[in-house]
């Protein structure tokens, strides 16, 4: 009998997303919002997650995320919740417009959807406080839509598969169109998440670990020898530097001047250590405490507080007095008892005035000016 002359068509090569979801099912980082490779994870918890992960690490959010859920278990109970209650659990987390945002859109998928978050980008995207990646990060991993989904971690992964040499941010329209071409139609989610742990364990910033990616074959800075220049960054703006004071005022008993900082604008709805206005070139210590909140003999507390936002750096000198019984009654604000800062919506900035106002104390809050 002759031997048949076909040859057997060769196989395709397996694509980046069969590659990456079967390492990711194997080595998929074990996270408090997420579920098993190949399960949708509770909307709740990923929403949750997502708002949290803004600006922040994995590694601060975990014990944020985890106090939440046990204070509020599901949107509805959020929902429910004082939205000064939330800030008072977000503090010290930053970005504290996110938190507003998260009391805000608990309210709207309570009160318009029954509870239900939408199982469609578009339909996330009408909530507050949720864009365009948020949205596409819960259809995906939460409903199983075919959603593309991209962070810093995806950016730099996808910059390096193709090898996207235009600076950053201007590649960006160029890196979502990449990104989409690679998003499988199923396990959209898995895949999401298997690029952002992609980004955040092996194909790090600095010195990735080539020799352990499951896509290095596929990409096209590794066979260049370029990995580690990419993604490129544009020229970062330096930023300007304001300046202000606190004045950390004391009663009798020992208790503390805190006020609330105004619903909109910088740190919203947070609480504060009174403070002037942050627009000062120079500290000039008259104009200073003529916006002190009480005619008192203020002591001037040696060094600055420095802190820096996304778009400015703030340099804070702190004054101290004690306040008169007059002015104790007189002065707008709370008063709260040193053992119950702790337990105040300070944001980080104020954690370090109040730590910087009570040296002789240790760091109330853990950390140092």
């Amino acid at each position: 009998m002759a031997k048949s002359t076909t040859k057997a068509k060769p196989q395709a090569a397996p694509s980046v997303a069969e590659r990456l979801l079967a390492w990711y099912d194997v080595h998929a980082r074990v996270l408090p919002w997420r579920s098993r490779p190949g399960a949708f994870a509770d909307p709740y918890a990923v929403w949750l997650s997502e708002i949290m992960l803004q600006q922040t690490t994995v590694a601060a959010v975990g014990p944020y995320f985890r106090k939440f859920l046990t204070r509020w278990p599901n949107v509805g109970a959020l929902a429910a919740a004082p939205v000064d209650d939330v800030m008072r659990e977000w503090a010290g987390l930053g970005y504290y417009s996110r938190a507003r945002n998260l009391h805000a859109c608990a309210i709207a998928v309570a009160n318009d959807h029954g509870g239900v978050f939408p199982d469609t980008e578009e339909g996330l995207r009408r909530l507050p406080g949720i864009g365009p990646y948020t949205a596409a990060a819960i259809a995906a991993i939460a409903f199983g839509r075919r959603a593309t989904v991209v962070d810093g971690n995806v950016e730099r992964v996808v910059s390096r598969l193709f090898r996207i040499e235009t600076p950053l941010p201007a590649s960006k329209p160029e890196i979502r169109a990449k990104a989409n071409t690679l998003t499988p139609d199923l396990r959209a989610g898995d895949f999401a998440q298997a690029m952002m742990d992609l980004g955040a364990t092996i194909c790090t910033p600095k010195r990735p670990s080539c020799n352990r990616c499951p896509v290095s074959e596929l990409c096209d800075a590794h066979a260049a020898g370029v990995e580690e220049t990419l993604p490129r960054r544009g020229a970062k703006k330096e930023r300007p530097v304001r300046r202000g004071a606190c004045f950390f005022l004391t009663r009798a008993d020992g208790a503390v001047l805190l006020r609330k900082r105004p619903a909109k604008g910088l740190l919203g709805g947070m609480m504060e250590v009174p403070t002037t206005e942050w627009n000062g070139a120079e500290l000039d210590k008259a104009a200073l405490l003529a916006q002190a909140p009480a005619k008192l003999s203020w002591r001037r507390v040696p060094g600055l507080v420095e802190h820096t936002f996304t778009h400015f750096h703030l340099q804070l000198a702190v004054f101290t007095a004690e306040a008169t019984a007059k002015a104790a009654k007189d002065v707008d604000g709370i008063w709260v008892g040193v053992d119950e800062l702790s337990g105040e919506a300070l944001p980080s900035l104020m954690r370090k005035v109040v730590d910087h106002a009570m040296p002789d104390l240790g760091p109330l809050f853990g950390r140092k000016a």
